[in-house]
């Protein structure tokens, strides 16, 4: 049967998948969970499920296409956000077949995973995904906030436009003060993060790993939460955690 990716691509993936490779850690570990046998290649930040044992191809933004051509995959699976263009023409060129993600919100996210893992991986739908959807479903925002949403610094860059972490903390009451800046991942001085109207700081541990010591100090007066990284920014099984733990750590606030 033939299958079209998120971005509107035929895919080629064949009617029995044995062997997946995923460039994106969080579409690892959302294969691992459901159906561990298929995973076939991973990339080096790919830290979940802890103690994945499977041949590592590098990172996101630089994989060894080689490496991935050799593993014989029947599909590959990424991500438009984190994989390059250059390197997913590469692979099809080559003859691999490629499945794309394209992901921005909690809602796009629970869609394409679930395409991705009957169509693409020729698998059924898992029970984690169905628990992620329901526990979604009855999200209540909590306290209206306002907050800058840091991932890097020196230089500081923010969550901008259009991302699923935006979306994440949308849903929870958490409105992005730069959510409507054309760019999609700013760079922007800290003194105007400062000034930007926020009463909040939300710091996750990655990309940029933010700690107590290391993210808050920068915001005086403002409101820190320091959260999971994993449950503010990946999509897979952590959707079903993701939020009830980040309102709590939401909850728990307060200047450092």
């Amino acid at each position: 049967m033939a299958v079209h990716d998120d971005t509107g691509a035929p895919a080629g993936v064949p009617d029995r998948v044995r062997r997946v490779v995923s460039i994106v850690p969080s579409l690892t570990e959302t294969v691992a969970a459901t159906a561990p046998g298929l995973l076939a290649g991973a990339t080096d930040w790919c830290t979940h499920p802890e103690g994945l044992d499977v041949p590592r191809v590098r990172g996101t933004k630089n994989p060894d296409l080689e490496r991935i051509i050799g593993l014989r995959p029947d599909v590959v699976v990424g991500n438009t956000e984190e994989n390059r263009p250059a390197d997913v023409e590469a692979l099809r060129a080559a003859g691999v077949p490629v499945w794309m993600t394209r992901i921005r919100t909690v809602e796009e996210a629970l869609a394409s995973l679930r395409r991705m893992l009957t169509e693409a991986c020729r698998v059924p739908a898992p029970g984690w995904l169905e628990e992620a959807s329901r526990v979604w479903a009855g999200v209540a925002p909590g306290e209206p906030r306002a907050a800058v949403i840091p991932i890097w610094r020196r230089p500081w860059m923010v969550v901008g436009r259009d991302t699923f972490t935006g979306d994440v903390l949308a849903r929870l009451g958490v409105s992005n003060v730069y959510a409507g800046h054309p760019e999609r991942y700013p760079k922007i001085p800290l003194d105007e993060l400062n000034a930007a109207g926020a009463d909040l700081v939300v710091l996750p541990d990655e990309p940029y790993r933010f700690t107590e010591d290391d993210g808050p100090e920068s915001f005086p007066g403002l409101d820190a939460a320091l959260v999971s990284g994993r449950l503010l920014t990946w999509y897979g099984p952590s959707l079903v955690e993701a939020p009830a733990v980040l309102a709590e750590r939401l909850a728990e606030a307060r200047p450092r």
